[in-house]
């Protein structure tokens, strides 16, 4: 029987973390926006359901590769998913910093649905349009994944909570570097940061629709 979700002490030297860190620091930290809800770089700001920042990563950063690998290992050895990659193309790193949070929440509604654009030929002024692969073979969110860049020290609340099948609630690990992965259907929650600043990166992997 395959687990809801499981996680990886990754064991990654407390330096690689630096590197990671101070790379998206550095490159990303600038791009930060307020985080919205609902539809990838899209949706709307509702701050009462979710008060964080965030900015977009894409897959051709070196730190994608990594995380592909424990997606793929996790995928494997529990989830047995029909996952083609990550959505968007982009991992989300997302900072919380005091009195910040996310409630309740699923990744696989249907405004995670992964419609990929391009395109077409049937309209006028260069628009873009569904083509009719897109349009009738969605991929949708299959497998979510957070990695802990944080030091639990550095922060006090913003834990990860995920909710089972039968309504039980439990905390993800805090550890950095730990590597929390969960089916995407699963309601999980960012509690609020009472003290100093939780920084993650979370992504979602897609495949086609279930079955």
């Amino acid at each position: 029987m395959a687990y809801q979700s499981i996680w990886y002490f990754t064991n990654i030297p407390k330096e690689i973390v630096d590197i990671i860190e101070r790379d998206l620091t550095e490159q990303f930290d600038p791009q930060l926006h307020e985080s919205r809800v609902g539809g990838g770089g899209g949706g709307v700001l509702d701050t009462d359901k979710r008060n964080a920042k965030n900015a977009w990563v894409p897959t051709n950063h070196w730190i994608a590769g990594f995380l592909w690998h424990y997606v793929c290992r996790a995928n494997r050895e529990n989830f047995l998913y029909d996952l083609t990659n990550i959505d968007g193309e982009a991992l989300q790193y997302t900072v919380y910093g005091e009195g910040e949070y996310y409630g309740w929440h699923n990744d696989a509604g249907l405004v995670g649905q992964y419609k990929p654009l391009s395109a077409g030929n049937r309209g006028h002024g260069g628009e873009i349009l569904q083509d009719f692969v897109n349009e009738n073979c969605e991929k949708v969110r299959k497998l979510s994944f957070s990695l802990q860049l944080s030091d639990p020290d550095e922060y006090e609340g913003g834990n990860f909570q995920l909710m089972d099948e039968g309504g039980k609630s439990y905390f993800a690990p805090r550890q950095r570097g730990a590597l929390i992965l969960f089916d995407s259907r699963s309601q999980h929650r960012v509690l609020p940061v009472k003290k100093g600043v939780r920084k993650s990166i979370v992504g979602w992997t897609v495949g086609p629709r279930w079955k």
